[in-house]
């Protein structure tokens, strides 16, 4: 039998538009004591006669390469996609979205990740949104007008990482709980999005994806937000990790070998002067 779980408060978010100033670099907070200030802007491009009105929000992220677009009344995933979210890290990966091609094109962009009712993407961190922005408005406002299909194979994602597993135990099944009914949402309000990936040694493995992968503040999320909360309902849990992927891996490894030779060539040039 699983043990119940004690009610968090979280505080509804008022329609009015806030002017409270917004950093992108503060931390998730999965327990907001205050509302999240919202950015305003809602766009909307002349459409031909034919396509029905369309508005799209942007909403920012705690990551500044990060801008979540939110299109009205319309959803982003069908209901016949099981998956959760998805979330494309380049172009190649998108041969099963016409609309993640589309944004692809867009010079800049690094990222598409679709939630059940927006994108959010993410651009490289040499580029500017200005141009971005307008390109992906335009793309959106498009495709999603004219009733075009987001995925072409609903079929391909796989099931959701939270679902009940044959195996599963009461300490999993707490964490997978607090995972897609607590923490989940609040991150998905950022645009980005939890994956489990498992629970070894009293150590809860995840993946964080779309705005949450990038953000400079993941690390503070990790610990102060995800990582608290577990451990304050499920005592069995003594740490949360973030998994990398093999390609991540290896970019790390190849930045950390990148950096280790500057370091060796400043002492060796420092050495030379004196």
């Amino acid at each position: 039998m699983m043990r119940p779980l004690i009610p968090t408060l979280r505080l509804s978010q008022s329609s009015t538009t806030t002017t409270t100033t917004f950093s992108p670099k503060r931390p998730y907070s999965l327990l907001r004591t205050s509302i999240r200030p919202q950015v305003p802007p809602t766009a909307r491009l002349p459409l031909s006669p034919l396509s029905r009105s369309l508005w799209i929000q942007t909403e920012q992220t705690p990551n500044s390469d990060a801008l979540k677009f939110v299109p009205a009344g319309t959803t982003i995933l069908p209901s016949s996609y099981t998956g959760g979210t998805i979330e494309y890290v380049n172009g190649r990966e998108a041969s099963g979205s016409p609309l993640a091609r589309k944004l692809f094109s867009v010079d800049g962009v690094s990222t598409v990740f679709y939630g059940r009712d927006f994108v959010t993407v993410t651009k490289r961190a040499d580029a500017a949104w200005p141009s971005i922005k307008t390109e992906v408005f335009g793309i959106l406002m498009e495709h999603l007008s004219a009733g075009e299909p987001v995925l072409v194979d609903v079929n391909t994602g796989a099931a959701p990482d939270t679902a009940a597993a044959e195996g599963d135990d009461e300490v999993v099944g707490m964490i997978k709980e607090l995972l897609d009914t607590r923490i989940r949402p609040s991150i998905q309000e950022d645009g980005g999005d939890i994956e489990y990936r498992g629970f070894e040694d009293g150590v809860v493995k995840v993946k964080l994806r779309g705005a949450c992968r990038t953000c400079d503040s993941s690390t503070v999320t990790l610990k102060n937000g995800i990582e608290s909360m577990l451990m304050h309902y499920v005592p069995e849990v003594e740490a949360v990790e973030q998994v990398l992927d093999p390609e991540e891996q290896m970019a790390e490894q190849t930045f950390a070998e990148f950096e280790a030779s500057l370091k060796a060539k400043r002492h060796t040039n420092g050495d030379t002067q004196v």
